[in-house]
C-alpha cells in the first residue's frame, strides 16, 4: 500500500471512531431528554400534592432549563456528527477513487462540446474523464473556474500561480479535508447560491420599512413593557399597554405578506450559508506562506481588514434563522407582540445587504479558487511521481521536451513511459500498426499539455513545452440531425484546423488517421497534401496514420517532419505491443495477423 493510501486509511479509521462516539453521546442525550419528560412529569405531579406553589414552580423551571440546556447539547452533537460523518465521506470518496470507482463530485458533463478544439478528443469533460478524476469542487462557481482552466490555456503567470497554490496545498491534508468536510453539504445542491442572492438583493422588497418603522421598532416595545409592567402598579396603563400590544400585532399582520414575500424565498439557504461560513473562515484562520495563496485569503479582507468575510456570511445566516421563528404561529404572535419581531429581522437583513454586499459576492469568486486550487493539489498529493512542468515563453521558437511521459487516465500498473523532443522537427509523423498506441501516444501529449496550461501536476518525469493554442482531428462522427456524413465532417473539422494553423502561429495540432471516410486513394492524396499544407502554414503538431508511404515525407520536408513509429514483435504468432515510441517509419503491421485470428486468411499472392 502506498504510503498515501496509508494516510487515508488511518486518517478514516479515525475519523469512524470519531462518529461512533458522537452517535453514543446523541443517543445518550436522547434517552436523558426521555427522562427528563417522564421523570419530570412525575416531579411536578408530586410537588402539586405537597401544595406549595414556589416548590412547582421551582422544579417546574428547572426542568424546562434542563430539557432546553440537553436540546441545545443535543443539536451541537448533531452537528459534529454531521461534520465528522461529512470528513468520512471525503476520505472513503478518495479510497474509492484509488480503487477505481466513480468520483462522488461533478462530472462536468456539461461542460462536453465535440465542436471544441481539444477537450471531446482528450476525454477532458465526462464521467471517464480528467475533470471527473480531478475535480473536488461543490459550488458552481468553483466546477466552472476549475472548468475553465481545462478548456483553454491560463496565460504563464496564472500558470505559476496554481503550481505555487497547488504545491503549498498538497501538503496541507488535513486542512483539505476540514475544508471538504465544511463544504460538502453543496455536493448536491442544485441552487447557484450566488447567483440568488444577487436577484435577491436586487429584489424590491429590499426597499422595506421606512424612518417611522426604524425608530418605532427600537421605542414601541420598551413603550409596551413599561405600560405592562406599570399597570401593577397603576391599572390604568392596562388599557395602554394592551392598544400597544394591539397595534404591534395588527401592523404586523398588516405587512405580513410583504414579510413573508422577503423570507420565503431566502430561508431555504440559511443552512448553506453557514458552511460557507466555515468554509471561508478556514480560509482565513490560516497562515498561509505561498504568495498564491495569501494573495486569495487576502480577498477576503472586509473594511481594511477589520471584519471578516465569514463573520458576514455568519450574521446572514443568524439573521436568516431569526426570521425563521415567524413560521411558528404562536411564537410569531409572542415575538411581534413584545419586539415586532418581523419588521426587526427583515430591517437588520437589509442593512447587512447594505454593507456586505460587494463583499459577499466577491467571496464566492474567491471561495470558487480555494476549490479549484484544492483540487489541483489533491491531484498532486494522490499521484507522487508526477511533476510539475515548466512553461517555456516563446511557443515559436521554444520546443516540446518530455521524458517519462504517460497518460495520466490510464491505470498506473498499465502504463508505458515515452520520451520525446520536437527540438529538431516541427511536424511528429506517427505510423504503426493497429493497437500499437499511435492514437494514445497523441492523447498522452495533449492531455497533459491541457494539465500543464492549468497549473496541474502531469503524468511525467519532466515536461516543457510552450503554450500553444491546441486544436486536434481524432474522433470524427456525423451527424444525423444535420444530414452530415463521416466524410463532411472531417472535411469540416480539417478546415477547422487549417484555419487555425493558419491564422495563429502558435497552434498546435494533433490529427489522427485523417480523411478515414473516403476510399485509400483519395485518403492517401489527400493526407499527403494536408500535410504538405500544415507545413508550408509554418504548422506544428503531431500527424499519427496507417499510411505508411506517408513516410516519404521526410524526405520532401528535411528538418520539418520527423518519422516515429511505434511497433510490434511477433512471438510463435502471438502479437506483443511494447506501446514504446520509436524513431523512424513502421515497417511491421498487424492487419493480417489480426485477421487470421478470427478465422479470416489473407491470400499475400492475390493481386
Amino acid at each position: 500500500m502506498n504510503p498515501t493510501a496509508i494516510l487515508y486509511d488511518q486518517k478514516h479509521r479515525e475519523i469512524a471512531s470519531t462518529v461512533l462516539k458522537l452517535n453514543k453521546q446523541v443517543n445518550t442525550l436522547s434517552l436523558s431528554r426521555l427522562f427528563v419528560i417522564l421523570g419530570g412529569g412525575a416531579l411536578l405531579f408530586y410537588t402539586f400534592q405537597l401544595e406549595s406553589l414556589p416548590l412547582v414552580f421551582f422544579c417546574f423551571f428547572a426542568l424546562l432549563f434542563l430539557f432546553a440546556y440537553l436540546v441545545r447539547k443535543q443539536s451541537q452533537l448533531e452537528l459534529q456528527k454531521n461534520y465528522f460523518e461529512a470528513y468520512l465521506k471525503v476520505l472513503a470518496n478518495e479510497q474509492a477513487l484509488a480503487d477505481g470507482k466513480l468520483n462522488m463530485y461533478d462530472h462536468g458533463q456539461h461542460f462536453e462540446n465535440g465542436a471544441h478544439p481539444y477537450s471531446s478528443d482528450m476525454d477532458v469533460f465526462g464521467t471517464y474523464s480528467l475533470f471527473a478524476q480531478i475535480n473536488r469542487a461543490t459550488t458552481k462557481q468553483g466546477i466552472d473556474l476549475l472548468a475553465s482552466w481545462l478548456d483553454a490555456p491560463l496565460q504563464s503567470h496564472q500558470i505559476q500561480r496554481n503550481q505555487e497554490a497547488s504545491q503549498e496545498l498538497e501538503n496541507e491534508s488535513e486542512w483539505i479535508w476540514d475544508f471538504q468536510a465544511k463544504l460538502l453539504a453543496n455536493l448536491n445542491h442544485k441552487l447557484d447560491i450566488k447567483a440568488f442572492l444577487i436577484n435577491y438583493f436586487q429584489d424590491r422588497n429590499f426597499q422595506f420599512g421606512n424612518a417611522f418603522m426604524r425608530v418605532y421598532i427600537k421605542v414601541g416595545p420598551v413603550l409596551f413593557l413599561v405600560a405592562l409592567a406599570g399597570s401593577f402598579f397603576v391599572p390604568k396603563l392596562a388599557g395602554v399597554a394592551t392598544l400597544i400590544g394591539l397595534f404591534h400585532i395588527l401592523w404586523a399582520l398588516a405587512k405580513a405578506g410583504s414579510v413573508s414575500m422577503f423570507s420565503s424565498r431566502i430561508d431555504k439557504i440559511g443552512g448553506v450559508l453557514g458552511s460557507y461560513a466555515d468554509a471561508i473562515q478556514s480560509i482565513e484562520d490560516h497562515a498561509w506562506n505561498s504568495i498564491a495563496m495569501q494573495e486569495i485569503a487576502g480577498e477576503l479582507k472586509q473594511n481594511q481588514g477589520t471584519e471578516s468575510i465569514s463573520l458576514a456570511f455568519k450574521k446572514l445566516a443568524g439573521l436568516i434563522n431569526n426570521l425563521d421563528a415567524r413560521n411558528n404561529v404562536f411564537v410569531g404572535i409572542f415575538l411581534n407582540l413584545f419586539l415586532l419581531w418581523d419588521f426587526r429581522q427583515v430591517l437588520a437583513i437589509v442593512d447587512w445587504k447594505n454593507k456586505y454586499e460587494h463583499e459577499i459576492l466577491n467571496s464566492f469568486d474567491t471561495l470558487a479558487k480555494v476549490e479549484a486550487v484544492t483540487s489541483l493539489a489533491i491531484w498532486k498529493r494522490n499521484h507522487s511521481s508526477y511533476i510539475y512542468p515548466v512553461i517555456l515563453d516563446n511557443p515559436l521558437e521554444n520546443k516540446i521536451e518530455a521524458q517519462g511521459l504517460y497518460h495520466p487516465l490510464i491505470p498506473s500498473n498499465q502504463v508505458v513511459a515515452n520520451d520525446y523532443s520536437s527540438i529538431d522537427h516541427r511536424v511528429a509523423l506517427v505510423t504503426g500498426s493497429n493497437m500499437a498506441g499511435k492514437s494514445t501516444f497523441l492523447r498522452t501529449v495533449g492531455i497533459n499539455a491541457i494539465l500543464a496550461y492549468a497549473g496541474a501536476a502531469v503524468a511525467a518525469a519532466s515536461f516543457q513545452l510552450p503554450i500553444y493554442k491546441l486544436i486536434s482531428y481524432m474522433r470524427i462522427k456525423d451527424n444525423l440531425n444535420e444530414s452530415t456524413s463521416t466524410f463532411k465532417a472531417e472535411l469540416n473539422r480539417m478546415k477547422f484546423i487549417l484555419d487555425t494553423v493558419s491564422a495563429h502561429s502558435d497552434s498546435f495540432f494533433l490529427i489522427d488517421e485523417m480523411l478515414r471516410g473516403t476510399n485509400s486513394v483519395d485518403k492517401y492524396l489527400g493526407s499527403r497534401a494536408i500535410i504538405k499544407k500544415l507545413v508550408r502554414l509554418d504548422g506544428k503538431g503531431m500527424v499519427a496514420t496507417h499510411d505508411l508511404q506517408l513516410s516519404s515525407l521526410q524526405e520532401e520536408f528535411p528538418g520539418d517532419i520527423k518519422n516515429y513509429h511505434f511497433d510490434i514483435r511477433v512471438d510463435e504468432g502471438q502479437m506483443l505491443f511494447d506501446y514504446k515510441l520509436k524513431i523512424g517509419e513502421c515497417k511491421i503491421f498487424n492487419a493480417s495477423l489480426l485477421l487470421k485470428g478470427i478465422g479470416v486468411d489473407i491470400d499475400e499472392n492475390m493481386e
